[in-house]
């Protein structure tokens, strides 16, 4: 009979934790990339996608969409599972360059209730897990790959 293993170090079901890792960080963040699609010309001309996001020399537009690409369609991706370790790295690259250029060294905050985490450093620490782990078999990648 199997017991549950609620003080083990073994996992109980990885492969679904790792479903709704996927599933729910993949739906936070496409929210966000959506919000930026739908709104994309009056974002690429404001101020601070026009004068203080610059990605290789360029601004406004051309940063506006590589972030729209990795936070929506990468997400969308993540979610299903398929190139889980190619989008979790566009990811992880979008949300690095959130946290160490766009808001230099703001990893940890002094908020209104205390100390608050950058949530592009949190997004990105969940991007690395996923990066190692891989989409589990709850997955596109899973079904594709099995032969």
């Amino acid at each position: 009979m199997n017991k549950l293993k609620l003080f083990s170090g073994q996992a109980i079901n990885m492969d679904l934790g790792l479903l709704l890792i996927r599933v729910i960080i993949g739906a936070l963040m496409a929210f966000i990339g959506y919000e930026k699609l739908i709104h994309f010309n009056e974002m690429a001309n404001s101020d601070f996608w026009a004068k203080e996001v610059s990605f290789l020399g360029m601004k406004g537009a051309v940063p506006l969409a590589l972030t729209v690409f990795a936070e929506f369609l990468c997400s969308l991706l993540l979610i299903v599972g398929l190139f889980t370790r190619v989008s979790s790295f566009f990811l992880l690259f979008c949300m690095a360059y959130i946290f160490l250029v766009i808001f230099p060294g703001s990893i940890l905050n002094k908020g209104d209730n205390g100390y608050e985490f950058n949530t592009a450093f949190t997004y990105f620490i969940i991007y690395l897990g996923l990066f190692f782990t891989g989409a589990g078999k709850y997955s596109l990648d899973a079904k594709l790959l099995r032969k």
